[in-house]
């Protein structure tokens, strides 16, 4: 996430800024642009082209701060949700806050990486849409099948959530992670074909492997003794569907840190002086992650990335990676 300020004073703002705190200003963030710009009290923007855009319809019920090409209508990102909870859920409205706020860092940073993103309605069989489902009166499942993406918005809770990573044993659970990770299982689904196909199925596994028995063998016997010398988490073994949708969220989870240490003068190299996505990791992300994690750690919290990166894992990453055009030109 880059550094952004404010037009009209040069504050700095935060992503979620819907007005300047020091000027008072009110504000939107422009997809195209990729930056946040002031509108009018009318919730207008004017272009340098002279194209009209108006604040998201959604602003109220999802904290929406982006643009929409017309009036009243949504913008980009929330045009991808295909359902919401009811106006009479509130407990699922406020969830919903936040897992459209995590959706939005998303697609900014599918932007950023040049990932292609087809709406359900340019394909309606295979296009990308959310169903953003609360858990307060029926259950949910947090999955994806064809490009619908499915979350448990119980996940925006804090401690329903630290409940679920403690009974799974997992080191790391948010919100944001858990759309990284479906997310993955979309772009093997549209990108991972053809001569690439046999290289993904050298690296994580044959995905025609059955995935219900995989389901059960995970649960009853659990990750293999060494699974860390091959795999980013436990889950990742479960399955290859898993595992290139674990490296896939680790992928966006490292690209995305980088690039807001960068903007933050935090590290100074630059990412396109490194060869390859797997020397970006191990010449700036291991030791970025290191000190992160000591900063945590003399704060009385948790590490904040508590992961080990063997082998066959920057093989794994450097393969996800390669999949944006950004990474290409590495």
């Amino acid at each position: 996430m880059q550094a952004f300020a404010c037009r009209n004073c040069g504050s700095p703002l935060y992503f979620e800024n819907s007005t300047c705190v020091s000027c008072g200003i009110s504000l939107g963030f422009s997809r195209d642009e990729r930056a946040i710009v002031p509108v009018d009290e009318n919730g207008r923007y004017v272009d340098a082209e002279g194209q009209e855009w108006w604040l998201c319809a959604n602003g109220e019920i999802a904290g929406c701060t982006w643009l929409a090409r017309e009036r009243g209508t949504l913008c980009f990102n929330c045009s991808l949700t295909r359902t919401r909870p009811n106006d009479a859920d509130e407990a699922g409205l406020r969830a919903f806050k936040g897992a459209e706020s995590a959706k939005r860092r998303l697609i900014v940073e599918l932007d950023a990486l040049g990932l292609p993103i087809v709406t359900r309605a340019e394909d309606p069989e295979k296009g990308l849409a959310f169903d953003l489902l609360s858990s307060s009166q029926e259950s949910v499942t947090t999955g994806h099948a064809n490009g619908l993406i499915t979350i448990d918005l119980a996940e925006g809770d804090s401690v329903h959530r630290e409940q679920v990573r403690r009974n799974l044993d997992e080191p790391y659970r948010t919100m944001l992670g858990h759309f990284r990770h479906e997310i993955g299982h979309y772009y093997e689904m549209v990108l991972v074909q053809g001569e690439l196909l046999e290289r993904a199925r050298e690296l994580f596994g044959d995905e025609r492997e059955d995935y219900g028995e995989a389901i059960d063998r995970h649960y009853k016997q659990g990750p293999p003794p060494n699974w860390r010398q091959s795999h980013i988490s436990a889950y990742a073994t479960m399955h290859p569907w898993e595992d290139f949708a674990e490296n896939f969220a680790h992928f966006l989870h490292i690209n995305d840190t980088i690039d807001t240490a960068q903007s933050f003068g935090l590290t100074t190299v630059d990412a396109q002086a490194f060869r390859s996505f797997r020397d970006l990791v191990t010449g700036v992300w291991i030791p970025l992650s290191v000190a992160l994690n000591q900063i945590n750690r003399s704060m009385g919290r948790e590490p904040l990335y508590p992961f080990v990166i063997a082998g066959p894992v920057l093989d794994k990453l450097e393969f996800v990676a390669a999949l944006s055009p950004r990474y290409k030109l590495l």
